[in-house]
């Protein structure tokens, strides 16, 4: 089998062209949506500053990013709507159908005016998924490490909070590790870290930063439940894909 490094090296910061403001992203992307892919992808490129590998692919989407970046193989399927926000999808990574994922640009006026250097991103490693109907609240950076798989259905990742004591909404990254699994209906609070290695069991939340690998996390708020096998063929596969 593959050794499996537990290291949680960050993803690299999402891609550096100058921005793209909100409403020329949006307006492109939605006269876009009928035209032949090859064309499509060659005027997001150019209008929106984008960075699209010939071999990605975008399906029926609305994606109206800040930033994007998406590698060989990279595929966004249909229905999504992803706005606001930075996307970094490396080598062959995927995001299913009919997912909202919305962030808040850096320079908005209205929130979090107080955090210097907020990143609102979104950056999926090698081979992560994103499968289909999930809502991924992108206030500040989601890290979703390579091969990790958001499964099932109906999980939230949310980056941000009210804060009662100040009455200000404050923001925090959270950071999925490499080959995770998080199951179904699960929700990932702002600040909170699953380690490399790790499971998020099906209707779990997940309220801090854990370091443990090999681990399964379970419960409202998730705690260790037990360690997992790191001979399981999930840890060490070459391909995203799981027969």
């Amino acid at each position: 089998m593959m050794p499996v490094k537990t290291d949680d090296t960050a993803l690299p910061s999402a891609y550096s062209a100058p921005a793209v403001s909100s409403r020329v992203a949006m307006l492109t992307s939605l006269l876009s949506l009928l035209l032949p892919w090859a064309l499509r992808r060659r005027l997001l490129n150019l209008v929106c500053g984008y960075s699209i590998a010939p071999h990605a692919r975008i399906g029926f989407s609305v994606v109206a990013c800040t930033h994007l970046r998406m590698e060989h193989g990279a595929y966004i399927g249909h229905f999504n709507v992803i706005k606001g926000a930075s996307l970094e999808m490396l080598e062959d990574a995927f995001i299913g159908d009919f997912n909202w994922i919305a962030g808040l640009p850096s320079d908005s006026p209205r929130h979090f005016a107080s955090e210097i250097g907020r990143d609102p991103a979104l950056c999926l490693g090698r081979h992560a998924a994103l499968t289909s109907r999930h809502f991924l609240d992108c206030s500040n950076r989601i890290d979703i490490g390579e091969f990790a798989t958001i499964a099932g259905a109906r999980s939230q990742i949310l980056t941000h909070a009210i804060d009662l004591r100040s009455n200000t909404q404050v923001s925090a990254p959270v950071t999925i590790g490499r080959y995770c699994f998080v199951g179904t209906g699960c929700v990932v609070l702002k600040g909170a870290r699953l380690p490399d290695c790790s499971v998020l069991a099906a209707g779990s939340s997940l309220a801090r930063a854990y370091e443990e690998p090999f681990t399964l996390y379970s419960g409202v708020p998730a705690t260790p439940v037990k360690a997992l096998e790191r001979e399981s063929a999930y840890f060490s596969r070459a391909r995203g894909f799981v027969d």
